[in-house]
């Protein structure tokens, strides 16, 4: 008979699983990645493991593969997992059907799947098979580990989050335009790292023809490049721009359809994709909504003042990742040009996630208030 597992264990075992989740490597993405921690009656751990790249096996199969490849029983054991197991089939089979014919008598689960093809329908599978179910252990840990699959499964955006490179006193430029390198290869290694993490980079017109970035990730080892994305309105984007250069698709939005260079930059790998807003300007919320369509969790924005200052005003940064150089370039570009606001009042509220040293550099991050709480 199984001995019941304290609160302590609990916190251990759930620990262990959420590690594992963070080992998981980036190319899980879209699936979230998640962590399961197989133990047996005895209290002992039979079995680890995280979801593979997109298309493979998910936690709870590769740490039933671990136990049996260690030659471990797992009748009667407990799996603690980041997120509930999955119910449907999608690339790969319901994970709860594997842990049924398994044995595992117990689930503790971090949370729920806010997918709906799940949502809670995993859960109801288990306890149909007379597995007991704990859920909630963990939970704030599991949903930060995978903000931007929650963000798109429930608000239908990605979780955005903007890059910025300043000097002390705000500037993200001189005035003439010129802005690299503000600050040092550390943090710029670092961006990279933050770039690799994301489904997609997003940029503006004014960026590509002002600095012509390739916006890959370069500086640090990833198992694949995010999507480029770019907001050109009047569909401007040169076909000897640097950002082909890293193949793969580039995803440009404008306001204007059936531009004539537009099958000469399908030609180079772009999809064009025409969402008119207000002003001859793209609708940035219609593209928010289309991302989450191609299953983009989290997107990582590098543009100009202009147009981070047309997403803050819009409401559509999520938090804010802003390296400060320790150095002053008096009057110059400042990091998003939104406002005059009328009164202190109506400034973007933010919290403070970390701020950390790189090499020189001074790494800030920072939410806005209530913006994960989804």
């Amino acid at each position: 008979m199984q001995q019941p597992i304290d609160t302590a264990s609990t916190l251990e075992f759930i620990q262990a699983a959420l590690q594992a989740a963070a080992n998981a490597p980036l190319s899980a993405s879209p699936n979230p990645r998640i962590g399961c921690v197989l133990v047996s009656a005895a209290g002992q751990t039979v079995g680890l493991g995280h979801t593979q790249q997109a298309g493979g096996p998910h936690a709870e199969i590769m740490a039933l593969r671990d136990a049996a490849a260690r030659g471990h029983s797992t009748e009667g054991a407990t799996a603690y997992v980041t997120l509930e197991p999955c119910s449907h089939h999608g690339r790969t089979g319901p994970c709860c059907d594997a842990l049924i014919a398994a044995g595992i008598r117990k689930v503790v689960a971090s949370m729920a799947d806010p997918n709906p093809k799940v949502s809670g329908q995993g859960f109801e599978r288990l306890r149909a098979a007379g597995i007991t179910v704990d859920v909630g252990a963990g939970a704030a840990q599991a949903k930060e580990l995978n903000i931007g699959f929650f963000s798109r499964m429930v608000r239908k955006t990605p979780w955005v989050r903007m890059k910025i490179a300043a000097s002390l006193d705000g500037a993200t430029a001189l005035g003439n335009g010129q802005s690299q390198w503000i600050t040092s290869p550390e943090a710029r290694a670092d961006g990279h790292a933050w770039r690799a993490r994301a489904g997609a980079v997003l940029t503006g017109i004014g960026t590509v023809l002002q600095d012509n970035p390739r916006l890959d990730v370069r500086l640090v080892e990833t198992p694949r490049q995010p999507f480029r994305v770019i907001v050109d309105s009047l569909l401007q984007t040169p076909v000897d721009a640097k950002i082909f250069e890293a193949g793969g698709p580039v995803w440009i939005y404008t306001a204007v359809q059936g531009a004539p260079q537009e099958a000469a930059l399908a030609a180079r790998g772009a999809t064009v994709t025409c969402l008119p807003g207000a002003r001859g300007k793209v609708d940035l919320t219609a593209m928010m909504k289309d991302l989450a369509l191609r299953e983009i969790n989290e997107l990582h924005v590098e543009a100009g003042s202009k147009l981070n200052g047309s997403l803050v005003r819009e409401g559509l940064v999520d938090e804010f990742l802003v390296y400060l150089a320790p150095k002053l370039l008096g009057a110059g570009l400042g990091m998003a040009s939104f406002g005059p606001l009328e009164q202190l009042s109506d400034a973007v509220a933010l919290q403070f996630q970390s701020a950390e040293r790189v090499g020189p550099d001074l790494r800030v991050l920072a939410r806005g208030v209530g913006r994960d709480q989804f």
